[in-house]
């Protein structure tokens, strides 16, 4: 009983994974002539990121908890994570639309 039981099953993620698999290689076909075809974004010039425009590329922006000029804290810039650029939204990082 335990050794059909674990035919069945393996039969059944083998299948899966077969189908998860050729899924996948469709998409990617797909995605690559779309690609081919596309327009090219024009905000981030087909990169896919560009320059943050929060902290203007340094990773760090000033921060005061009330607005006081004696203490003025750096702090990791909140939009890249301090990477330095952020993922353009028009294009959603792809490069092309």
């Amino acid at each position: 009983m335990g050794a059909a039981a674990a035919i069945l099953f393996g039969g059944l993620f083998t299948l899966s994974l077969a189908s998860s698999l050729s899924i996948r290689a469709l998409l990617a076909a797909t995605e690559g002539k779309r690609k081919k075809t596309a327009l090219s974004c024009g905000i981030c010039q087909g990169k896919g990121f560009y320059t943050c425009k929060l902290c203007n590329g340094s990773s760090v922006i000033k921060w005061s908890p009330l607005y006081d000029p004696i203490v003025i804290n750096p702090c990791l810039c909140p939009t890249c994570e301090g990477n330095r650029a952020q993922r353009c939204l028009n294009c959603v990082g792809k490069g092309y639309f």
